[in-house]
């Protein structure tokens, strides 16, 4: 399996790391952190030094309750970065709802476009449609402000996966090619902690649809409800979950702790590609 996107075809025979870069003042785990274009241009740096195969940069938060911020505000955050970040030679992935910021982003040299709105929003198919850019279509009902008070499901597993696929076919019947295409459960998205790992559990149904699988369970808040622990003390549970969704088909790991993600997957192969000695 591949994911083709504007100048990568991305192989998929191992699972691939995408690295995090908020360049946001409010995201749930690092906000602040990387929202000046130095420090953030400094950042996509050391995630690919790290073993990032793709970056994500994003200009406005999702995080449950998050303010809506305008386009032009959120293009301004990322502009400068975006720039620097497509000269690292890994394929880029600009984070935006917004049709506006595709278009921008587009032209800016981003070869992913990574929507938590599936490219619902009037103008966001035709935004991508024919710029040849790989896309992630991700399950959330609602907004992020609003969109805890819409969790509810009879079977999660089943709900999401007919999301997904009627926006897999919305973006083909848009001229979106079906190679472009990945898709995102949305871990942690209108989702309560029993939904998510009920989601998680049932994930390997999901690769039915038979496209790319890209999840984020790093840092989540359904981690620190498992474990007691704050944001900042989520490394194991995070490589854990990212373990499991790997282990039930999950093709890209979207992560913040880039370094320690790339060394568990590879422990994860070699033990994946051991042979067992024969018995006489």
């Amino acid at each position: 399996m591949h994911w083709q996107t504007r100048r990568f075809r991305i192989d998929l025979s191992r699972p691939k790391v995408m690295g995090i870069v908020n360049v946001t003042p409010d995201s749930f785990s690092d906000g602040g952190r990387h929202d000046d274009d130095r420090t953030a241009i400094a950042h996509c740096e050391r995630l690919v030094a790290e073993g990032a195969d793709i970056l994500d940069i994003g200009g406005e938060s999702t995080r449950p309750g998050a303010p809506r911020v305008d386009a032009d505000s959120e293009w301004a955050r990322i502009v400068k970065v975006l720039a620097a970040a497509v000269t690292l030679g890994v394929p880029v992935s600009v984070d935006t709802c917004k049709p506006e910021v595709m278009r921008h982003a587009l032209d800016a040299g981003a070869d992913i476009i990574n929507d938590v709105q599936a490219l619902q929003l009037r103008g966001a198919l035709a935004a991508v449609a024919g710029s040849g850019a790989g896309v992630c279509l991700m399950h959330m009902r609602g907004e992020p402000a609003s969109m805890m008070d819409l969790a509810v499901y009879g079977d999660v597993v089943v709900e999401v996966g007919a999301f997904l696929g009627q926006r897999a076919q919305a973006a083909r019947d848009a001229g979106i090619p079906a190679d472009c295409i990945a898709l995102d459960p949305g871990y942690g998205f209108a989702k309560t902690a029993e939904h998510n790992l009920q989601l998680l559990a049932g994930q390997q149904r999901l690769t039915e649809l038979g496209y790319p699988l890209l999840v984020g369970w790093s840092r989540k808040r359904t981690l620190g409800d498992i474990t007691g622990r704050p944001v900042d003390q989520r490394l194991p549970a995070s490589l854990a979950a990212a373990l499991r969704a790997v282990s039930a088909g999950a093709n890209v790991i979207r992560v913040h702790d880039v370094a320690a993600t790339v060394d568990a997957l590879k422990v994860w192969a070699a033990v994946d590609a051991a042979t067992i000695p024969a018995t006489e």
